[in-house]
């Protein structure tokens, strides 16, 4: 009986070979661009274009051209101007975060737990909204900006991004897991609606917020189309605008360009990392 088990185990196990295999060549291609881009920071313009995969000797120079490219950008000296650029997209991504899920776990919080006919409605036409495009409301924000005097401002920035239509659905559909018996026991031990969202909803619906953190801050870190527009400033730059900066030219520092590129990605890395149990919990809806 055993002999035959191992027999079965075996088979099973060569059927799953070309499942392992297919599955080794998608992790691959999966990797390889971050790979890529880790190499390309290391290596010169030259060795990038030849197609060099290897780690090379020029990351300290890369660097340093980095540096003064950001500086150049800023008329700052000294190799402050990537850290106040990297301050600029670290406060924008951080405050719209904060406010976007707050305002919309807020709003999902009220649809889903106190819905009505009226709500659903109004629930429907927010859906409606997802279907159009950023490029059709740039022009119309643009100048409601402008008239409000708010160009060149981190108000400018986050103030479209504050609530999404997407973000709202999220909210609302998660909201649809928790638990309505602790929303009575809430009530009868006294407590308002404002005290039982805060006091309640957020602590249960923490893997929630989590993905929608996730979310929110790797949309805003990665903004530029928006920003480009509002912040003419160069004071006022991102990380974004940055990378657009040394892409542009009629020569591209390739080397200079991922160091920049690696310096780009590795808040959003970091940040997905640190939450990916929590987002995964979050995106199946599960309620902790």
């Amino acid at each position: 009986m055993t002999e035959e088990r191992k027999m079965n185990k075996s088979a099973i196990q060569r059927r799953l070979i070309p499942s392992y295999i297919f599955l080794i060549i998608v992790c691959f291609i999966s990797v390889f661009p971050i790979y890529w881009m880790l190499t390309a920071a290391t290596n010169n313009t030259y060795d990038v274009s030849q197609g060099k995969i290897f780690f090379g000797t020029h990351a300290v120079e890369n660097y340093h051209a980095l540096l003064q490219r950001a500086d150049d950008t800023l008329n700052f000296k000294g190799g402050k101007g990537l850290w106040k650029i990297m301050g600029n997209s670290f406060l924008y991504a951080g405050v719209q975060t904060i406010l976007c899920i707050f305002i919309c776990s807020l709003a999902g919080f009220g649809f889903e737990l106190y819905h009505d006919k009226k709500k659903d409605r109004l629930f429907g036409v927010l859906l409606l909204a997802m279907m159009i495009p950023q490029v059709a409301t740039l022009i119309p924000l643009f100048r409601m900006m402008s008239s409000m005097k708010l160009l060149n401002t981190v108000y400018a920035f986050i103030l479209p991004a504050i609530s999404t239509p997407f973000m709202i659905m999220m909210f609302r559909q998660n909201s649809r897991n928790f638990p309505p018996d602790i929303m009575e026991a809430a009530r009868l031990d006294g407590l308002s609606e404002i005290a039982m969202f805060f006091r309640m909803y957020m602590p249960v619906m923490k893997s929630t917020y989590a993905a929608a953190a996730v979310i929110t801050f790797m949309n805003a870190w990665n903004a530029y189309m928006w920003p480009r527009a509002v912040m003419a400033d160069n004071r006022a730059a991102t990380m974004q605008m940055l990378i657009a900066n040394l892409a542009g030219g009629y020569t591209v520092d390739y080397g200079v360009l991922m160091m920049g590129v690696l310096f780009c990605s590795v808040p959003t890395m970091v940040i997905f990392f640190v939450l990916q149990k929590q987002f995964a919990e979050g995106i199946t809806g599960s309620v902790k």
